[in-house]
């Protein structure tokens, strides 16, 4: 499984990618939506994992952005301050909706669900 993991708090980001790795999960990892778009036109990616709020430019945007360049691929959304709003939206968007902090256990297991269907 390939994942790409955007978030603006790069320690954050960074350190999930890591913890992530040691599962076995083949993972990259940035902190802009403009590099995930050129990431995903140079690599196929099964999973995309989404910070909803970031600045200049939302997950829910971005993953409009990165399906028009790889259509199959599934999404998560994570949020550390959504509102109901962003998760009526999120969750309509999304494959799941994962609130932070996120368990690296209930990740992994939301990854391999999203992949197997």
């Amino acid at each position: 499984m390939k994942v790409l993991l955007v978030d603006d708090e790069q320690e954050l980001v960074s350190t999930l990618a890591e913890r992530l790795g040691f599962r076995g999960v083949d993972v990259r990892w940035t902190t802009t939506g403009q590099e995930a778009v050129a990431m995903v036109g140079r690599e196929r990616f099964d999973v995309a994992v989404l910070d909803v709020k970031m600045p200049r430019q939302s997950g829910i945007q971005l993953k409009k952005e990165i399906e028009s360049v790889q259509p199959e691929m599934k999404f998560i959304f994570v949020t550390g301050h959504g509102s109901e709003e962003d998760f009526r939206v999120g969750s309509a968007e999304a494959d799941r909706y994962l609130a932070k902090p996120l368990d690296i256990e209930a990740l992994v297991r939301a990854l391999k669900e999203v992949v197997a269907t």
